[in-house]
């Protein structure tokens, strides 16, 4: 079976480091943009029906997977667990899934539909394989528990000292999701404790930042190519 991408999505994450580790914990924009046999139209009627969609893709910039198991950051990357029981990103089609917000579906001139979606956990035209709709009646499952992950998702977000001067130096529509971003730890776990700076590359940026006992201070927003 061949699998060929159907889209590509352009997002503020041109660097693997720092991208969330799950879809939907940041309010990030991405734009969904569909490959030349695809745009027409036709394809996403009544699309704008769902407010949640799920997206197949492709972790592009991986090494093939090693054996059967794998350590996840949030693990402090001591732990072996298989991969088939995580959500690493190393695995034997580096195939990734994601659910995101729709926000809206805009008409490009020449390009056609772009899917304007929030949430994305995905790097700078990650090809897109598949595309499907979110059904809450079939595809919620509250009660349902969530391996080592019941424990690390309490407390997960870390405090960020951005200071004003610094965080100005950003767009005004990027600031909050960098601040939320930055949240979420960007680290992995056997990167704790280290003293010594830290890059994030979004939208343009490199935004420097150090770890304390008590969260993340932000020492130094730089521009990038421009």
């Amino acid at each position: 079976m061949n699998i060929e991408a159907i889209a590509h999505i352009k997002t503020g994450f041109t660097q693997k480091f720092g991208i969330p580790r799950q879809s939907g914990l940041v309010e990030e924009i991405g734009y969904v943009v569909f490959e030349p046999e695809y745009s027409n139209p036709t394809y996403i009627e009544g699309i704008s029906d769902y407010d949640y969609l799920w997206l197949l893709w492709g972790f592009s910039k991986n090494k093939p997977l090693e054996g059967g198991t794998v350590r996840p950051p949030r693990l402090g990357g001591e732990k072996h667990m298989g991969v088939f029981a995580t959500r690493a990103p190393y695995r034997p089609n580096n195939i990734g899934l994601s659910s995101v917000k729709l926000i809206e579906v805009k008409t490009v001139k020449g390009t056609g539909p772009v899917l304007v979606v929030s949430g994305v956990d995905m790097l700078d035209d990650t090809p897109i394989y598949d595309i499907k709709p979110y059904i809450p009646y079939a595809d919620s499952h509250p009660d349902a528990r969530g391996g080592f992950t019941d424990t690390l998702l309490k407390g997960q977000q870390v405090s960020v000292d951005f200071p004003d001067e610094l965080l100005e130096k950003l767009p005004k529509d990027i600031r909050q999701s960098a601040v939320q971003v930055l949240s979420q730890d960007p680290r992995a776990g056997y990167d704790r404790g280290k003293n010594r700076d830290f890059k994030l590359a979004y939208h343009g940026y490199d935004i420097v930042f150090i770890s304390t006992k008590t969260g993340l201070i932000v020492t130094d927003v730089i521009p990038v190519n421009k």
